[in-house]
């Protein structure tokens, strides 16, 4: 697959992913009577539904990242080219902003305005950290061991994760930037940004390294487990 079609999907599929989760968020707040909970739910849900649509529609072009710490994770494993990850988290950033413009304009608001939600201090800046840290244990797991779940495991982590963690699991550096600019229910303010950012790296970087040593590849772990199944056959041969 050419790199100007898998831009293409990473675009369209964040932009898509980006509007399901800020144009929920609009919609459920509207609708809930100023109930949180009951908004948080609506959105959370439906954040899980798209997200698992868009991976099963994209994964075939692009590989359905959707996520620049997605993208680092499989250019650090070498499932892809290091040269092509700027490019493909550039394409994500620039669809999250497009889908966050597009679904405010929906709903009749300003294409662009700053958020003022905040999400400061180190509670929040741990459970960021939690968020990526997770995700991306689900996606080394099921992809080395059972990869045809990964859609629906990825997405069912994220629904549970914006109920478990104190900053509703951003855990994507492209949705934080463009839900940033969007004064709406699932809003950050730009200030934290940045916190947030580097919080979702670190997890990632350090589930890179702990889930990549606890799955290992099929075939590494394969051929030990011959090994030993083959020492402890010549074992018991011995008197």
């Amino acid at each position: 697959m050419t790199l100007s079609r898998r831009l293409a999907a990473e675009a369209i599929g964040t932009a898509f992913l980006l509007a399901a989760i800020v144009g929920s968020g609009i919609m459920a707040a509207r609708l809930s009577g100023a109930n949180e909970g009951v908004a948080l739910l609506a959105n959370t849900l439906v954040t899980g539904l798209a997200l698992m649509t868009l991976i099963l529609t994209f994964a075939p072009v692009s590989g359905a990242h959707l996520n620049p710490v997605v993208t680092l994770l499989e250019a650090w494993q070498g499932k892809m080219p290091w040269r092509d990850a700027p490019s493909y988290v550039a394409a994500q950033v620039i669809g999250a902003c497009a889908g966050v413009a597009a679904v405010d304009v929906m709903f009749g608001l300003p294409a662009f305005s700053a958020a003022t939600q905040v999400k400061s201090g180190w509670a929040q800046l741990w459970s960021e950290f939690i968020a990526a840290f997770g995700l991306i244990g689900v996606i080394v797991g099921c992809s080395r061991r059972r990869p045809a779940a990964t859609p629906f495991a990825v997405a069912a982590y994220i629904v549970a994760a914006c109920w478990f963690t104190s900053s509703s699991s951003f855990a994507n550096p492209a949705a934080t930037l463009a839900r940033a600019l969007s004064n709406t229910f699932t809003g950050i303010r730009p200030a934290d940004v940045a916190g947030f950012v580097v919080a979702q790296i670190a997890g990632t970087g350090c589930a890179a390294v702990v889930f990549d040593w606890l799955f290992q590849p099929a075939g590494k772990f394969d051929l030990s487990a011959r090994h030993e199944s083959a020492a402890d056959a010549g074992s018991e041969m011995l008197p």
